[in-house]
């Protein structure tokens, strides 16, 4: 068990907690909230004993071994087979099944075992890191910000894994569902202070939520009485007979403790202006291919893709297989080796990349660059855009060579502000950003007037923003005309056996043998997909589309008869004959769509049969 003891750390003013005390029970599993630049990656580098509290003791046991993700490591074997190999225990070097294992759950195949790291991105570096610290089977695990990395397949596969896991867990996370899904308890840093709950993350922004509240009522009620206190001190001070009550009061005063005001928390606030249209397909993509080269693979191949008003579409896969690529595509970043990419002449796109750093300039301010992006530079209103983004005062004046990579991203996201758009084109926008700043941005995203094109990893945005995926997994790409949640149900991921902490010392089973290619058992689960998207898909929308009308004949229909009671009362006749043509041929044109609803339905239900059972 891990024990703080009054621990506190600054930075030059900056306090990041003070006289914080907790403790880290055996088999806890631990998620740390709380915002950017509020201590999280400090207090795990106190852990670990990088750096020193300024004050108090962090009691660790002797022997209890830590496994740290760090972003900053280096790699020194010939192979990812071998450099993963490098997290067990001497003893067990040889056990490399153990390895493969963890290493194919975090995205690699088979024939990547063998290659050397460096001819892996840093993405893919990192998972390789992971795999040794995972392979470590440490007392306590620290995980900083573990799927920034991974896609959602390898996420998904890193949730159940730390689900099985026996020992301490703390992780951060910007990713809520994932961390909900493999923490026990929440602990926060709020206002300088660590505070842990049992529970998931709502609970714990709740029960801070609420204290505030009482907090504020509280004080507001002692200013009141305080106020009330010295006024009658000041009338009845020289009252003789009131003496006693008026020292009563004054001692009173001079033994409360003043409640302070509590001091509102800089926090991102996303405002995508909308420019107005009416465009019924704001694009419009078809037969859409794409490779990076004559001799390299298709990445994209005969994709169509039509993005309407009022679309929120997640762009989903796993990493590497053309997500980004297609994104700008999109863009018009990229011009496609066929196909074509049609945008209504009234679309104004607005385009977020996070690899886009490079475009900044490292001698401008950031309130430089917020003006430069403007048509009309306005210094007050690129002021109230670097305030929104968290730089504030002369925090805007900073140079972009002296900002992080999540500041200069702020800074990407705060340049797309500048601009009314009608569809939005986001890659890993959440990357950089703390939950709560994910939240914002989710929400900001499910309140714009436009379209929205995403790429992300992240479930929770997935499964509350999104109507419509492009997935690209088993080699291709497809269009599912659906929520993520029907997905899930009806297609779902291509994932890879567990191997989680509770199995992965069982024997390896054997990975050689007969059957079919591997490769070409994915290709043809993905063709299969992609015939069942678009075989389901426009069914499901129909039923979707006459469920929708039905409702509005419905509510139209109850008008009416208010209407025509209304006219009947006045006499009005000539109201009441049209109002009466009205609501029978409404009347008769639901009937219809409960027709095509109920044979739209009954062939979305054989049809899914039949793909069932081709499934298996």
């Amino acid at each position: 068990m891990i024990a703080a003891n009054n621990i506190s750390k600054q930075f030059g003013e900056q306090i990041l907690f003070e006289k914080a005390t907790f403790t880290l029970g055996e088999g806890e599993r631990i998620g740390l909230v709380g915002r950017n630049g509020h201590g999280k990656s400090t207090l795990f580098r106190l852990i670990t004993g990088e750096e020193q509290p300024d004050e108090g003791v962090l009691q660790i046991p002797r022997g209890y071994t830590i496994g740290f993700l760090k972003q900053e490591f280096k790699l020194s074997q010939p192979t990812v087979l071998a450099e993963a190999c490098m997290g067990l225990p001497d003893e067990r070097r040889h056990e490399d099944w153990e390895a493969k294992k963890i290493l194919a759950g975090l995205g690699f195949a088979e024939d990547d075992f063998e290659k050397s790291p460096a001819l892996f991105s840093g993405g893919y570096q990192i998972r390789i890191n992971l795999a040794k610290v995972l392979l470590s089977d440490p007392h306590l695990l620290l995980l900083d910000e573990p799927t920034n990395f991974l896609d959602v397949v390898s996420i998904r596969w890193l949730e159940r894994y730390l689900i099985g896991w026996q020992n301490e867990l703390m992780v951060i996370s910007h990713d809520r569902n994932f961390m909900d899904k493999v923490t026990t308890h929440i602990m926060g840093i709020h206002r300088t202070k660590i505070r842990k709950y049992k529970g998931r993350t709502h609970a714990y922004y709740e029960q801070i939520s609420m204290e505030e509240e009482v907090h504020e009522k509280q004080r507001v009620n002692q200013e009141k009485r305080s106020k009330q206190m010295e006024l009658f001190i000041s009338r009845f001070r020289a009252k003789a007979r009131l003496a006693n009550m008026v020292q009563s009061r004054i001692k009173a005063l001079e033994k409360q403790v003043t409640l302070a005001k509590l001091d509102s928390i800089s926090s991102l606030s996303f405002d995508f202006r909308y420019q107005p249209t009416d465009a019924k397909y704001m694009l419009d993509a078809r037969a859409l291919k794409f490779s990076y080269g004559p001799d390299l693979p298709l990445l994209i191949n005969n994709l169509d893709l039509v993005i309407e008003p009022g679309d929120r579409i997640g762009i989903i896969g796993k990493n590497g297989k053309g997500k980004t690529t297609l994104l700008k595509l999109l863009a018009g970043k990229l011009k496609p080796v066929n196909g074509t990419v049609t945008i209504h002449p009234q679309i104004r796109t607005s385009y977020f990349e996070q690899a886009n750093t490079a475009e900044l300039h490292n001698d401008a301010t950031v309130e430089d660059e917020i003006m430069a992006a403007m048509a009309e530079p306005e210094r007050k209103k690129a002021r109230d855009i670097c305030g929104s983004m968290m730089f504030t005062g002369d925090s805007a004046l900073k140079k972009i060579a002296v900002l992080s990579g999540g500041e200069k991203c702020r800074v990407l996201i705060g340049r797309m502000l500048v601009h009314p758009s009608n569809l939005l084109l986001l890659d890993e926008p959440t990357h950089h950003l703390d939950l709560e700043a994910t939240e914002s941005l989710m929400e900001a995203i499910g309140e714009y007037e436009g379209a929205c094109a995403i790429v992300t990893h992240n479930e929770r945005i997935l499964e509350t923003v999104i109507n419509k995926l492009i997935v690209f997994q088993g080699g291709g790409a497809f269009v599912f005309d659906g929520p993520y949640a029907q997905f899930l149900e009806e297609i779902g991921w291509e994932e890879v056996e567990d191997g989680g902490p509770s199995s992965r010392r069982d024997s390896a089973s054997s990975e050689k043998g007969g059957g079919q290619n591997k490769k070409e058992q994915r290709k043809q689960r993905a063709d299969l997909n992609a015939k069942k998207a678009s075989v389901l898909g426009p069914l499901k929308k129909k039923m979707e589309e006459c469920e929708k009308e039905i409702g509005r004949l419905e509510k139209l229909i109850d008008d009416e008869m208010k209407a025509l009671l209304e006219a009947s009362q006045k006499n009005e006749v000539a109201k009441m004959v049209e109002l009466s043509t009205s609501t029978e041929r409404n009347r008769k044109l639901i009937e219809t769509l409960y027709d095509e609803l109920c044979s739209a339905d009954e062939q979305y239900n054989q049809e899914k049969s039949k793909f069932d059972s081709i499934e298996g």
